[in-house]
């Protein structure tokens, strides 16, 4: 008897829960700020999310479903990336709740906004990391037929970033210091990292 678990998605995964999203895992947290044309702002967490080119830098965020991020960011061309540190997971959490289109996720999850230097979308206040962007692309997903998938791939070029000074040592920035919450599979798996998970690795000469 095989010691492979093998299945082909389209089939199903014959498991208790599909196994995919914590295979590939734990990921960053996308939290992105968005405003419409008309000022309402969202705040909402994607978990297929990532940074994509040092020079210019780009990160990049997977939407499944025409969401209100989207629609905000299709119709401004602008963004913010937000890090979620472990103090603001709870936070965090409840701005994934479905709310109306006019509702105020910053406002439903009691956390302060903070102006941008450039583009006219607000930042968490209390993220330790947050990153302005401006709309590169919109790509709408395809299978492997050139069939459209109801998901959308969100890239954006940061043009401005926040740091917390107590997060830099010796002009370091310290990843541990901000305890990045990261996203893992099931149903609310999450991870974070502390010291006792980092090492050092040097590419070969």
């Amino acid at each position: 008897m095989s010691d492979i678990h093998f299945y082909e998605p389209k089939l199903g995964h014959n498991l208790a829960h599909d196994p995919f999203n914590a295979i590939i895992a734990p990921r960053p947290i996308g939290w992105i700020s968005s405003k419409s044309k008309d000022g309402k702002l969202n705040l909402a967490p994607y978990s297929f999310f990532n940074a994509l080119n040092y020079t210019p830098p780009i990160i990049g965020f997977s939407s499944v479903g025409d969401k209100d991020s989207l629609k905000n960011i299709k119709a401004t061309g602008e963004f913010c990336w937000n890090l979620v540190g472990k103090p603001l997971l709870e936070a965090m959490n409840q701005t994934s709740a479905a709310l109306a289109f006019d509702e105020d996720e910053f406002a439903f999850a009691d956390l302060d906004t903070a102006a941008s230097h450039i583009v006219d979308v607000p930042r968490v206040k209390s993220s330790p990391v947050s990153m302005e962007c401006k709309l590169t692309d919109i790509v709408q997903l395809k299978n492997a037929q050139g069939g459209l998938c109801e998901s959308w791939f969100v890239m954006g070029e940061v043009v401005g970033v926040h740091i917390q000074k107590d997060m830099i040592e010796a002009g370091v920035y310290k990843t541990l210091k901000a305890e990045p919450v990261m996203r893992g599979g099931g149903a609310g798996d999450y991870f974070t990292v502390d010291s006792s998970n980092m090492f050092e690795l040097f590419r070969p000469k």
